[in-house]
């Protein structure tokens, strides 16, 4: 499992109801319903990824979560999943809402664009930055919208949106004294537990 998943899975309670919008190949709800007896239901778009969760027993609707979630009732899940995922949408401040109004709780990773590294390499090379955490041409991402820590913070405080847990991390999903100390500046991944 993904270290970030590891992380998750804390703040997830035991036969509670997740919903996980794009879920890939539902594995960590698989294994989430082994550990914490969840009920699970994974949103998908591909068609090969649906057909894995099917084969590992995870529910999945095969959805685009940038159109619309209205055939899902409000506070009809404990906890809504979004990992790596909110940089892609096409509006993640509307997917956020949507997200508090069908669960309790919500998580949320993604990169962090104002990462040190990032803004080095923009800055001396003039180019788009690339790492591990953005494997992407400029011409060729899926990334929409460069979202940062204090980006989302400022989401956040915005909507009123009352921030649980906040973990910022590295590649091998760590922490350290830098990143605490400056978490917008030495994040690479950040990951959020909120609630409304």
């Amino acid at each position: 499992m993904r270290a970030d998943l590891e992380i998750i899975q804390q703040w997830i309670e035991p036969d509670t109801r997740v919903l996980d919008l794009g879920c890939g190949d539902g594995s960590f709800l698989a294994h989430l319903k082994k550990d914490k007896s969840i009920s699970d239901c994974g949103l998908e778009i591909d068609t090969e990824n649906i057909n894995l969760c099917l084969q590992a027993g995870v529910n999945v609707i095969q959805q685009d979560m940038n159109k619309d979630l209205s055939n899902f009732e409000s506070n009809s899940f404990d906890t809504v999943l979004l990992a790596q995922t909110l940089q892609t949408v096409e509006r993640p401040d509307h997917l956020v809402e949507e997200m508090l109004r069908i669960g309790k709780y919500c998580i949320i990773t993604f990169p962090n664009f104002a990462y040190w590294r990032h803004r080095l390499k923009l800055l001396t090379g003039g180019n788009m930055p690339q790492s591990s955490a953005l494997p992407f041409e400029w011409y060729d991402t899926p990334n929409i919208h460069h979202c940062t820590i204090k980006d989302f913070d400022t989401l956040c405080k915005d909507r009123k949106i009352k921030i649980l847990h906040k973990t910022v991390v590295d590649f091998d999903h760590r922490s350290s004294f830098l990143m605490n100390l400056n978490p917008n500046l030495f994040g690479i991944n950040a990951i959020y537990h909120f609630t409304r």
